[in-house]
């Protein structure tokens, strides 16, 4: 009897040991991840006030849309019961695009057709993607979080343009076609 609670304990001393490496490992991995290669969670913890996002600064009407600033192709976006402002946002095919959005009403989830964009949008924080778009055409974006008895109705769409065809105006912005 003796004999087999010892190796009873062996067995779970041993099986312990190899839980633990495996921890140890993934946990190395994550902070190797994290640290040397900067692979984070997708979103930044930047805090905004809802109550006052489309008064001033980034998220007010004129700075909202696609716009060049210092090289870098920004795209803003506000989520609001039941629209999304703009309702079309042009993007230029195989380069970096950041792409930030806020809300102040509720929680929105955005999702682009046939891409990596996938996020929430949450009341008094700016969510924050980095994606490369490589497919040309317009592109859906519904919301993907239900936020009301309109949700159904709340799209809007990405144009992808070739990089060639991408020109922003003098201001840096760069606007969907009106429609026909």
């Amino acid at each position: 009897m003796a004999d087999t609670e010892e190796t009873v304990q062996r067995s779970e001393a041993l099986w312990s040991r190899i839980v633990g490496g495996f921890v140890a490992v993934i946990l190395a991995a994550n902070l190797f991840a994290a640290l040397v290669l900067h692979r984070n969670p997708p979103s930044n913890l930047e805090r905004i006030d809802p109550k006052t996002l489309h008064l001033s600064g980034e998220f007010a009407e004129p700075n909202l849309g696609t716009r060049v600033e210092n090289d870098q192709v920004v795209t803003r976006i506000v989520t609001t019961q039941f629209d999304f402002v703009p309702r079309c946002v042009v993007v230029p095919e195989g380069r970096p695009v950041t792409l930030r959005l806020s809300t102040p009403d509720t929680i929105h989830g955005i999702i682009v057709t046939g891409t990596n964009v996938n996020t929430m949008v949450v009341p008094g924080y700016v969510s924050q993607i980095h994606t490369e778009f490589r497919t040309l055409g317009t592109l859906l974006m519904p919301c993907q979080e239900f936020c009301g008895l309109g949700h159904s109705q709340m799209l809007a769409h990405v144009e992808v343009v070739p990089a060639d065809q991408f020109h922003p105006d003098a201001q840096g912005r760069v606007n969907c076609a009106a429609p026909q």
